[in-house]
């Protein structure tokens, strides 16, 4: 882990106090959005829906900081590879598969969004536009508004680098800084912009380092490491929660899959590349420590992937026999009518 500001960011070991189940917890949130995340690709070969973009690789990094969070109380600004985030802060895997399928209880738009545009108003989960970087200056401006509220909500907002790139992640920082707000920039680094590398897309060698020119700090940090990025994540929230600003966090990932369903990535990037860093795989490096540690067995591990795997067996099928949206409604959600 790097800091810039180390004066304002010193982690502490936050994940010792958690507890067994609090750990187990958070490998199923992974393991479940794995499992998820495989049947949404497999749904799309079958050509049952139309188009999945995947958040394998990310899991980690995404759960470490939803479990440093209160959900239904913080709020989450996510962008389209966030389905680990979501399933940890307590949405379920229907809640996900719905608006795959563009079906009228979709929570986050009533099968009007595309899929991935996640949203929960339960979980204060905020869903976004399709331009990329655009959830940034939004999720300042809520801190900024919970701060005129007197409020300590902790708001988050997670991008890719190559959102980095749009001017909406510059004016989202600036106005952070210049007004010292409760809020969290989460960069979800796997390392390419679709098909564009680092090296292509900005003169620095990390995201983090453009937090000093904003007035937070910026970290680097293992993305792929679940209790390095509780560590992290736990102190930038605490950070926000008592009123020493934004930090801008860098977590160093990989997505092992294509962009999307409609990338084929071995145009951009070796095969051995991609091998070298399943590897680096974030559930099976948790599962490991788990075991090491004595707190999941090998029982406990087949219990919960046969539980994960009927769950989305059911999402699957509850999802595909849910009813579309009527076309007489298709207006209803219009601010005129609200």
């Amino acid at each position: 882990m790097a800091a810039l500001l180390p004066d304002q960011f010193v982690t502490h070991d936050y994940a010792g106090d958690l507890s067994s189940d609090q750990l187990l917890a958070m490998l199923e949130s992974m393991v479940l959005s794995r499992k998820l995340d495989e049947r949404m690709w497999v749904l799309n070969r079958q050509g049952k829906v139309p188009f999945h973009i995947s958040g394998m690789g990310h899991e980690a990094c995404q759960v470490g900081m939803a479990f440093a969070m209160r959900p239904g109380y913080d709020w989450l600004h996510p962008y389209y590879r966030d389905i680990a985030f979501n399933l940890a802060l307590g949405a379920t895997p229907t809640d996900l598969m719905l608006p795959l399928f563009g079906k009228a209880e979709d929570p986050s738009s009533g099968g009007r969004q595309m899929p991935a545009h996640f949203g929960n108003r339960k979980l204060r989960i905020v869903s976004g536009s399709s331009p990329v970087a655009t959830q940034i200056p939004q999720a300042a401006g809520m801190a900024f508004a919970a701060k005129l509220r007197g409020l300590d909500e902790v708001v988050v907002t997670c991008f890719g680098e190559g959102s980095t790139s749009q001017g909406d992640f510059h004016e989202g920082l600036n106005w952070a800084g210049i007004h010292k707000l409760a809020v969290i920039f989460l960069c979800q680094n796997n390392q390419y912009a679709i098909s564009v590398p680092m090296s292509k897309q900005m003169a620095v060698e990390n995201v983090a380092d453009r937090g000093y020119a904003y007035g937070m700090p910026g970290v680097i940090y293992d993305g792929n490491d679940l209790l390095e990025a509780y560590n992290v994540s736990a102190e930038a929230v605490a950070r926000a929660r008592r009123g020493d600003g934004p930090t801008l966090l860098e977590a160093k990932t990989y997505r092992p899959v294509p962009h999307s369903s409609d990338d084929d990535d071995r145009s951009y990037r070796s095969r051995e590349e991609v091998e070298e860093w399943k590897h680096k795989d974030p559930i099976q490096r948790f599962e490991k420590t788990l075991l090491a540690r004595g707190v999941l067995t090998a029982a406990q591990r087949d219990e919960m992937a046969a539980r994960v795997a009927a769950s989305v067996d059911a999402a699957t099928e509850y999802s595909m026999a849910a009813a579309y949206p009527k076309p007489e409604d298709a207006l209803f959600p219009v601010f005129g009518r609200m």
